[in-house]
């Protein structure tokens, strides 16, 4: 369970580092653009794309913070 929520929490945390640098760029950085279906898709949080993809990427962390206090 600890390493699921290590690769978890990682690839959130890459998904919403890469949308902020997306949304930083104007959309020239494309790779990894899983998260412009959630912040297109979800009506309050169109206009506030950094802001949603901050929050994903904070939300990686906190899962990986997470993680290491799950016992093995």
């Amino acid at each position: 369970m600890k390493r699921i929520l290590e690769v978890t929490g990682f690839l959130v945390m890459v998904f919403g580092v890469c949308g902020v640098i997306r949304e930083l760029t104007d959309g020239w950085f494309r790779l990894m653009g899983v998260t412009r279906f959630l912040t297109e898709n979800v009506g309050f949080l169109q206009g506030h794309e950094l802001f949603a993809n901050i929050l994903i990427a904070a939300l990686g962390l906190v899962i990986m913070i997470m993680s290491d206090r799950v016992k093995a």
